[in-house]
């Protein structure tokens, strides 16, 4: 089974301004990404063909890459890829078909990393994996977490009618009583390449991986970057994660 890796970080961000190329802890943050990957290749490295891409328009983060040794096949960044309402999965694609352009071979599965969940660890990506690997149906995996609001009983949003309502309209009238809802928490996705060739809902069969709460934050503002640092100093404190330092 041939494996490619990506990452896929653009140079602007509104949220967090440069956030893929910031310091975590004291190191650049794609460090963390890419000592999982390299984890990853020296578990596995003997079960096929599994190569790293890395899709930007960031010398910023090409430099750091390089400092880190890592090896990897470069994809630059188209300019119609780069703007803010671009679906990722446009981006991992034209990075699948780049690099089997290059390599003159075809991947089986796509694995994409996301650059800001720095506290991901080799077991979360190895489950996603499976996800796609052990369901013969299954073409599209993701990592989530358990969710801490339900669109069913405790999210609103405003209505046509100008007031606010549940998202969902129902008559529940406790958690117990909702369907279970996950957080996609924008860690690890992992495609078949079928997939990637036809990305409509028809055809998307997904599984999830669920990871731990409160080791993965979706970095999208300066307060979610600060606690992050926060839980990963904790976290190494108690003797967790500390594989990927």
């Amino acid at each position: 089974m041939n494996l490619l890796f990506t990452i896929c970080a653009r140079a602007g961000s509104k949220g967090v301004t440069g956030k893929n190329v910031r310091s975590f802890c004291g190191r650049p943050i794609v460090y963390y990404t890419l000592e999982i990957f390299e984890k990853y290749l020296v578990k596995h490295g003997n079960s096929g063909e599994i190569e790293l891409a890395v899709n930007t328009d960031s010398e910023q983060l090409l430099q750091q890459v390089d400092s880190k040794g890592t090896g990897y096949i470069y994809v630059d960044r188209k300019k119609e890829l780069a703007g803010d309402v671009v679906a990722k999965g446009d981006v991992i694609r034209d990075t699948l078909f780049a690099v089997e352009k290059i390599k003159g071979k075809q991947y089986d599965i796509v694995v994409d990393l996301d650059i800001t969940s720095p506290l991901r660890n080799l077991y979360d990506v190895e489950g996603t994996i499976d996800q796609v690997t052990a369901h013969e149906k299954c073409n599209f995996a993701y990592s989530v977490v358990e969710s801490r609001r339900n669109p069913y009983f405790n999210m609103v949003c405003k209505k046509e009618s100008g007031f606010y309502d549940r998202v969902i309209p129902s008559e529940y009238t406790s958690r117990q009583q909702v369907p279970e809802c996950f957080d996609m928490n924008a860690s690890i996705y992992a495609y078949a390449r079928s997939y990637l060739l036809d990305m409509c809902a028809e055809n998307r069969f997904a599984q999830i991986w669920k990871m731990q709460d409160s080791g993965v934050l979706d970095i999208d503002s300066e307060n979610d970057f600060e606690v992050m640092e926060v839980l990963a100093k904790y976290y190494w404190k108690q003797g967790k994660y500390l594989d990927i330092l």
